[in-house]
């Protein structure tokens, strides 16, 4: 099972850019910009992992973000990344970038999304990857901030497929950006939103109903409504959980915990990602070895959770069934 899990081609659809960024490349490109930051080693940096909550992470990923600072670390910091999707067989990438944690700092938004794209650009040339761009704002920010963080991303609608909502989540619902969501659905943006990581169901629906996602990211604490399950079920509105991100930062007690495998049961449309691996221990492939392991799923089950990935992709129709394609032979093999 394990072996079929690395070999299966499968879709990343919830993935934070800079949550990748690995102790050693936080160290080298803190040295090349001569940016200081309070760790000096690997061990260092390994040692502040030790998360209690959404909050408490964020903390540190805000500050390990500050090393990027040119261009050249936004291409470094994305093709380290691609590197993994070609060793955990990741064929179609949805990468979320978070311009406002940059901008904030006088990064222009071209810096950003330049060193972002050029990387994507040559991992499809290079390794065969296809990715799609998602914009997402910092819920812990104004909705007016937002508005001018859109007004620039509009520059850039060619590289940018939909716009997200990141970030601190208790204290910042969904409601709190319904204009700016408007304004992105009416400038052409697919529309995602994180809910119901560590906020209630509530946060779910106003996702739904007042921002119009097209998929919700996270969305574990949906359990706890019978009628919510019922529409999601109803609806197919894909689910991006995240299992490693959810054991590390406390959403459940441990991995036989994780109600990933009770969703995927009663039909909701699940998917597995990783959310910012280099902070969570670990890539796609380990996020679902460590749910195979924990959870008893059956070999049905990650196919199905494979094939979810795709098909609640926003890539065309014809792509999907490639990728399909690719899955049935893998699994002819087996």
């Amino acid at each position: 099972m394990i072996d079929l899990i690395k070999k299966l081609p499968k879709a990343e659809l919830h993935l934070h850019i800079e949550g990748t960024l690995e102790p050693e490349l936080m160290l080298e490109l803190a040295q090349r910009n001569s940016i200081d930051i309070p760790y000096s080693t690997v061990e260092d940096i390994e040692k502040a992992y030790n998360f209690t909550d959404l909050q408490s992470f964020l903390d540190i990923y805000y500050e390990g973000a500050s090393v990027l600072i040119k261009e050249e670390d936004f291409y470094s910091l994305t093709w380290e990344y691609l590197l993994k999707c070609k060793e955990n067989n990741i064929v179609h990438t949805e990468i979320f970038f978070d311009p406002q944690t940059h901008t904030q700092r006088g990064i222009p938004f071209y810096t950003v999304i330049k060193g972002i794209t050029e990387a994507l650009n040559d991992a499809k040339d290079e390794l065969g990857i296809t990715s799609q761009l998602i914009m997402c704002f910092l819920r812990h920010l104004s909705q007016e901030e937002c508005f001018k963080t859109l007004n620039e991303a509009i520059e850039f609608k060619h590289d940018i497929i939909g716009i997200g909502l990141d970030s601190s989540e208790i204290g910042n619902p969904p409601s709190k950006f319904k204009e700016v969501f408007k304004k992105a659905r009416e400038e052409g943006f697919k529309i995602v939103a994180h809910a119901g990581e560590e906020a209630d169901c509530s946060y779910i629906v106003e996702a739904l109903d007042l921002l119009k996602v097209e998929r919700i990211d996270h969305g574990v604490q949906v359990i706890n409504s019978k009628s919510l399950i019922e529409r999601l079920i109803k609806e197919q509105i894909p689910l991006t959980v995240c299992p490693n991100s959810n054991i590390e930062l406390k959403v459940f007690e441990s991995y036989k915990k994780h109600n990933i495998k009770e969703l995927l049961d009663l039909g909701l449309n699940v998917t597995v990602n990783s959310d910012d691996p280099a902070y969570f221990k670990g890539y796609l492939n380990q996020n679902f070895i460590n749910i195979y392991k924990n959870l008893n799923l059956s070999k049905e089950d990650i196919v199905k959770l494979v094939r979810n990935s795709f098909n609640a992709s926003f890539i065309d129709e014809e792509l999907k069934k490639i990728y399909l394609e690719k899955v049935d032979k893998i699994l002819e093999s087996f």
